[in-house]
């Protein structure tokens, strides 16, 4: 099926760009366009739609104009690799997704074995890049372990007289930086209080809370998405409690806010610093206002991945995938998210993450000290 897709895919870009010098590439996008996780999946297609107007304005890539294919995956395994082999049959060069490392992980595998170049935005399980299916996938944000690293040294140290107590959502996203935030808070010399897990997607966490509360918790850090974390820390308040939620990157959306209102000021989070913040970003970001699409969270870093693929593209002169490979693995690239490089694994040289705040709806970097 594999030869017999590219063969069809060869014979038709042949056949295309034997009639004009102008033929479409087509590239992709996919993540939880629906669901409970929609927020994230709505960042990453106006980063895209941006990205390829902008380069498309700009003359496209080799001449040629992008075309973008969105896909949803729910945030499913099973229905991203759906995605996957729908993309593939599509025929696009760059799938600048998943979303979530449990859909990027098994998608990988398609698209290593179809020879398309995946870049993540925003899947932080180290097992991505660990254990990447082939040479061409890669991302542009953080590794969990980085994340973790960051939280667990920030707890030991500001929290050390505390109760602290981290669950997780059983997902590769949840589990895996809850448990990189306890194996680096314990190695900084604290243990947590106690260690949970819940299940996603419920709406009556109070049983959950009801624990918390008896076990006296100061700090609870969440490994996992802005839908709980927003309801526990509702809950948690409306049980009396002042404890505090820490959490990762999957609270940069103003849906958690919409989730808690007040309830969710002083929530801290860890996340890469702001793209939105850099001068360079500053243009885009206002192309992406000027047209109703959110900055927020991973619309720059959607963006970013689709730049790093343009400029690789235009230095190797084609779209085939290992020279464009090659070029993503040996190049520099100036990107709204600033000036990077991909290393031998397919991770980005993006500096690290730092700490934010949840107040009067909306996040920033944390100023005051612990």
């Amino acid at each position: 099926m594999k030869t017999l897709i590219k063969a069809s895919i060869a014979l038709s870009l042949g056949v295309a760009l034997a009639g004009s010098a102008h033929a479409d590439i087509t590239i992709a996008t996919a993540g939880p366009m629906t669901g409970q996780y929609a927020s994230f999946g709505a960042q990453m297609k106006a980063g895209a739609e941006q990205a390829v107007e902008d380069i498309n304005a700009a003359g496209g890539v080799l001449g040629q104009k992008l075309v973008l294919e969105v896909g949803d995956d729910a945030c499913d395994p099973k229905q991203a690799v759906a995605v996957a082999n729908q993309m593939a049959g599509k025929g696009i060069a760059l799938m600048a997704g998943h979303f979530c490392s449990g859909s990027s992980i098994p998608a990988s595998d398609v698209y290593a074995d179809e020879d398309i170049i995946q870049i993540s935005p925003a899947s932080t399980n180290p097992k991505f890049t660990d254990e990447r299916a082939g040479p061409g996938i890669m991302r542009v944000c953080g590794r969990d372990d980085q994340q973790g690293l960051v939280a667990g040294e920030f707890l030991a140290k500001n929290f050390a007289d505390k109760n602290i107590a981290i669950i997780n959502d059983k997902t590769a996203y949840g589990k895996g930086l809850a448990d990189e935030t306890q194996k680096y808070m314990e190695a900084a010399g604290k243990k947590a209080t106690m260690l949970e897990s819940y299940t996603a997607g419920e709406k009556d966490y109070n049983s959950l809370v009801s624990k918390l509360k008896a076990a006296n918790i100061d700090v609870l850090y969440v490994g996992g998405y802005h839908t709980e974390a927003g309801l526990i820390k509702r809950q948690m308040v409306d049980q009396g409690m002042e404890t505090m939620l820490v959490s990762g990157d999957a609270l940069v959306t103003d849906e958690y806010w919409a989730i808690t209102g007040d309830a969710g000021a002083g929530t801290l989070m860890t996340f890469s610093p702001d793209p939105r913040k850099n001068p360079v970003a500053a243009p885009v970001v206002e192309r992406l206002e000027a047209a109703g699409r959110t900055t927020e969270g991973y619309s720059l870093y959607t963006y970013g991945a689709i730049q790093a693929w343009a400029q690789a593209v235009e230095r190797a002169g084609s779209v085939d995938f290992e020279p464009v490979v090659a070029e993503l693995e040996n190049g520099s690239f100036d990107t709204v998210l600033g000036e990077f490089s991909f290393n031998g694994k397919g991770d980005v040289n993006i500096p690290g993450y730092v700490f934010y705040e949840w107040k009067g709806g909306a996040y920033d970097y944390l100023e005051e000290k612990m």
